[in-house]
């Protein structure tokens, strides 16, 4: 079966109770149906087979199947047939109908044109005077159509069609001017009218602009109740070609309109659409269209365009006037609305086009640049000032609302309680109770709402916010209108050539255009520059910080923007902006013009603030850190609005005034501030004067009642505090940084000398200071605690190793004997002041060790990072290496404090035990107590153990009296090389000093029983030795040879013992 006959033969009609035959067609061999048929394979194939008949029969049912298939398609197609043939011969028959009446009309246009051949000149005449007639016709029309284009105008405007009224003005007064119309006297009225209505329009135009500008009309994005959830802050670009040599800004350069409207262009603004003739004669084409414009229907709109195309150019004229503006509705289309309605730009940014498209019309774009560069200043302080008073009263509402809900008095809308919580949850958690956040807080040069989180700090932070959010959308309006009034006055300028004179005469209009300030004054930076100074005066209010250029007006700068005279303006913007402070109103040196209609003068007098001292609790120079954020936002904002020629006015103006005002005037007024809170918290009285606390248990934590130095407790605090600062203004991180260096170093030193003065000509200070002994002394394995400020419990187990360096620093300690009294520091608050002291160092020291970690991390800030990307390299590197290096310096300095103590210990040890070779213990009876020095010293030991408990951890503890017990373990056995006689008595005397002094080392928590019994058990079977008779005691030695040194079983075998034989 071949697929191909299959697919072949899949059309034919065949019915379902037939389909044998669709399967008898599908058995046929591929060869049959060749469009080349050679039958010679098929006989020689039947002749060779052995069955011929049956190849034969075969061959005969498939002829057969093939004879009905088509009978089943004669059958199917035969009425198609025969209409086919029936529809042939009517066609023929028309076409023979048709070739006679072609000739017949052959015959009558022969005689026609013989007709016409002997009456041509008549014909002529007849034609023209048709022509003559139409003109009059419509020269008549035009007539009546402008006598009503006032009344027109004037609804038209009622109605807030301002291009549609435009437009018409600008036809209507083209048309005046033919040299037909302006013979007749009944049109002077007319023109008058027409004169007056232009101010009305540009007036009623440049106050819908003004309104627009600011946000606050009809088709702003504030204004609106639905708005487009596609539009954008940003304009979306409409593809024109703007016949202009200046480069355009990515915001506006799709924005620019050509000004040819349908027609030429002339120099003064008013276009000429191609339906009105400017000339006089009439070329008997254009009278329709030239009277259709002004001829509207009695309502005074348009009419609609007439389109001579089939119906579905009709339909997509309708699907493209159904996004026509409503303003818009009126209009003749021309070129700008068809922009228009191919715009996919927000309501806001097409009113402004059609508002300054309309300007240009009526040839007054330098006379409403004037009065927007008027306005602009005036504008802005109200718009401010009115943001800050509704500010105030959201917050008065929301002050009512709490004050009703919680029933207290609304006396005092910052009450110090909830600044204080506020301030309290915002603070790095190393204040103690109430009294100590009270304390904290006093030392701090700025109060708790003027702290880098308080409240007045996100006050002025979301105020300054939304007042700039709200200016940076009307510099976006200003930027739109500057480059378009820019663009149309440059195109003006390039046409004045093109018309001698202005369309109804005005000389003012020519002179606009002569001058080099086409626009009035107003440009992009003459906006910039004057929003940014309403910004940095409302700044300066804020920080109550008076301007160097205080005395200088703003109103010099504003005149030289707007000046007349002929200035030539950078195109790449490398000028800079600069301005001065606004102390006078910028409207005292401009020109009076364009004033009338509803429009006055600014006054002239000094501007009051814009009474942020009703929104915020406090004013001040610290609240510059908050400014910086916001300032900087708004920046980015404006350098990506800016054209490119005027890319480098962002980075200038505001945000250089706040970066300078806060390099010159706020660090080093922070620093003085901060350096003075430093100085006077760590040289107080109180400030190195260890805290009485009731409770006897040390806390690692400063809220549970750590008693860290009051002095460094309020220096971990300022630090923290200025770092705090960092975070608003991280641009300048590293200069706060080295502030913090600077304030630690000098804690520091106020700390070592504390030192100093509580160990000034001490036998301990001076033997830690010895080469000698400071090696020996790391070499202890419980010094590991002085580094790692961890220690294992089990640390103090004798091994060979720390047994061994435990004897050398012993024996050294021993060197120095006798002990002078005045070379110990007896004087117990001056240890405990070591050993508070001790803890806080290291307190700081942990606080500055992850201070410096937190300049590590990377900052998230996309606006901070790209403008402080400098500073941000060297505070992740050198900066944290600093802070880690003063780290380091203050845990050396704990260290040393731990090293006398634990040294201080021992030498008190030894003060109190070297005692022993002072007497003899011969005792003549069992004494039930131990030696006075040895109760002294468990006294000692009790007692300050008991003093320094809240001050020190276990395992500082656990060091400073660690070394006790192998200092008097050694001096106890070393004791007995200088006595000259002992008895058992004496060695039971011994024992007992040495158990007085294990229960007293086992009381406290932090030694390790074990250690202490294994090293005083050792003393105690030492001089138990001495009980042994002599044989037994050398029996002793030899068998155990290392339990004790030769020196000591030397001193064994001197010491006399009553009642002990020696043999000879």
């Amino acid at each position: 079966m071949s697929s191909r006959n299959g697919g072949l033969f899949d059309g034919l009609p065949i019915p379902a109770d037939k389909a044998y035959l669709r399967e008898g067609l599908s058995r046929i061999d591929e060869s049959w149906t060749a469009a080349r048929f050679d039958s010679l394979p098929h006989v020689v194939h039947i002749l060779t087979s052995k069955d011929r008949e049956g190849e034969v029969q075969f061959l005969k049912e498939q002829s057969d199947i093939i004879e009905d298939v088509v009978d089943e398609v004669v059958h199917a197609y035969h009425s198609g047939f025969n209409k086919a043939i029936q529809n042939y011969s009517q066609i023929l028959r028309l076409f023979s109908e048709s070739a006679e009446s072609i000739s017949v009309l052959k015959v009558d246009m022969a005689e026609s044109k013989k007709l016409l051949g002997s009456r041509n000149k008549q014909l002529r005449q007849l034609w023209y005077r048709s022509l003559t007639l139409r003109h009059i016709l419509s020269f008549l029309d035009q007539i009546e159509g402008v006598a009503k284009v006032p009344a027109r105008i004037e609804k038209l405007i009622a109605e807030k069609q301002l291009y549609a009224a435009v437009q018409l003005h600008v036809q209507s007064s083209l048309l005046l001017e033919r040299e037909g119309l302006q013979v007749v006297g009944a049109l002077q009225d007319v023109r008058s009218e027409l004169t007056k209505l232009r101010g009305v329009l540009f007036y009623r135009v440049l106050d819908d602009l003004h309104n627009h500008l600011y946000n606050k009309g009809e088709y702003s994005s504030a204004s609106l109740s639905l708005p487009d959830s596609d539009e954008l802050p940003t304009i979306t670009a409409i593809g024109l070609t703007v016949s202009n040599p200046q480069p355009l800004s990515r915001r506006t350069r799709s924005i620019k309109v050509d000004n040819h409207l349908n027609g030429s262009t002339f120099g003064d603004g008013f276009h000429r659409p191609s339906s009105i003739d400017g000339g006089s004669s009439f070329d008997g084409h254009d009278e329709e269209s030239g009277s259709e414009i002004l001829d509207g229907t009695s309502d005074g709109h348009f009419p609609s365009s007439r389109v001579h195309a089939g119906e579905g150019y009709k339909r997509d004229i309708k699907s493209i006037s159904s996004r026509t503006p409503t303003w818009l509705s009126c209009a003749t289309p021309d070129e700008f609305i068809e922009t228009m309605k191919k715009s996919d730009a927000s309501l806001n940014m097409k009113y402004l086009q059609t508002l300054v498209e309309c300007l240009c019309m009526l040839g007054k774009v330098a006379a409403a640049g004037a009065i927007i560069c008027q306005r602009l200043r005036p504008t802005i302080h109200e718009i401010i000032t009115s943001k800050i008073k509704a500010h105030a009263a959201a917050q008065s509402s929301s002050r009512s609302c709490i004050s009703q809900a919680t029933g207290a008095p609304n006396s005092n809308f910052f009450p110090s309680r909830g600044l204080l919580q506020g301030y309290q949850a915002m603070k790095p958690k190393g204040i103690s109770g109430s009294s100590c956040i009270v304390a904290q807080l006093s030392v701090s040069p700025v109060s708790s709402a003027m702290a880098p989180s308080g409240m007045t700090q996100s006050a002025v932070g979301e105020l300054l916010s939304s007042i700039l959010d709200s200016v940076i959308h009307i510099l976006e309006n200003h930027v739109v209108v500057g480059e378009l009034l820019e663009s149309k006055s440059s195109q003006q300028d390039v046409n004045i050539t093109t018309t001698p004179k202005s369309i109804n005469g005005d000389a003012s209009l020519t002179a606009d255009s002569e001058s080099s300030q086409a626009t009035g004054g107003f440009s992009v930076v003459f906006s910039l520059t004057v929003i940014q100074s309403e910004c940095q005066q409302l700044i300066c209010e804020i920080l109550r910080a008076t301007p160097e250029a205080a005395t200088a007006d703003a109103a010099v700068q504003t005149a030289r923007l707007a000046n007349k005279g002929p200035v030539k303006e950078k195109r790449d913007g490398s000028e800079g902006l600069s301005f001065a402070f606004r102390f006078t109103d910028a409207t005292a040196s401009m020109p009076n013009q364009g004033v009338g209609q509803g429009w006055k003068r600014g006054s002239n007098v000094q501007q009051e603030g814009y009474g942020t001292s009703a929104v915020l609790p406090e004013q001040g120079i610290y609240l510059a850190a908050s400014i910086y954020r916001p300032v900087i936002q708004f920046t980015d904002k404006i350098t990506a609005m800016l054209p490119h020629k005027y890319s480098q006015l962002g980075n200038e103006g505001l945000l250089a005034f706040v970066q300078n005002f806060l390099k010159d005037h706020f660090l080093p007024a922070m620093f003085v501030d901060y350096r003075k809170c430093v100085q006077q918290s760590i040289s107080s009285p109180a400030a190195f004067r260890p805290r009485v606390n009731a409770t006897s248990v040390y806390n690692p934590s400063v809220e549970k009642g750590r008693p860290v130095l009051q002095g460094l407790l309020a220096t971990d605090f300022l630090v923290k505090e200025v770092l705090c600062w960092a975070q608003l203004i991280p641009k300048y991180t590293s200069e706060l940084v080295e502030y913090v260096q600077t304030f630690l170093e000098r804690a520091h030193e106020r700390c070592r000398t504390s030192y100093m003065e509580a160990v000034l000509e001490k036998q301990s200070h001076m033997l830690i200071g010895r080469n000698d002994f400071e090696s020996l002394m790391r070499l202890d394995p419980a010094s590991a605690c002085l580094s790692s400020g961890q220690v294992a419990f089990g640390s103090n187990v004798a091994d060979s190793d720390s047994v061994e360096v435990e004897t050398e620093i012993s024996d050294l300690l021993l060197t120095f004997r006798p002990i002078k009294q005045e070379n110990l520091i007896r004087d117990d608050t001056k240890l405990i002041l070591l050993a508070s002291l001790s803890d806080s160092l290291e307190y700081l020291a942990d606080s500055v060790d992850r201070l410096g970690q937190s300049f590590v991390k990377p900052t998230t800030q996309a606006n901070d990072r790209k403008h402080s990307q400098a500073h941000h390299a060297r505070t992740t590197s050198a900066l944290s290496k600093d802070l880690t290096s003063l780290a380091d310096e203050y845990r050396r300095l704990a260290g040393d404090c731990l090293k006398v103590l634990r040294v201080e210990m021992q030498l008190e040890t030894i003060f109190h035990m070297q005692e022993m070779t002072n007497r003899e213990y011969l005792e003549d009876q069992d004494a039930e107590e131990p030696d006075d020095f040895v109760i002294t010293l468990t006294a000692q030991i009790t007692r300050r153990d008991e003093e320094m408990a809240p001050f020190v951890s276990e395992q500082k503890r656990n060091y400073i009296f660690g070394g006790i017990c192998s200092v008097a373990a050694n001096t106890t056995i070393k004791a007995l090389a200088e006595m000259k006689s002992i008895n058992l008595l004496g060695v039971q005397q011994i024992c007992r000093n040495t158990i007085a002094l294990e229960q007293a080392l086992a009381a406290i928590p932090s030694i390790d029983n074990e250690a202490v019994q294994q090293r005083l058990d050792r003393v105690r079977t030492y001089y138990e030795l001495l009980n042994l008779p002599f044989e037994a005691l050398l029996a002793f030695i030899t068998e155990h040879e290392y339990s004790f040194t030769q020196k000591e079983y030397s001193s064994l075998l001197k010491i006399k013992v009553p009642g002990r034989e020696i043999p000879p």
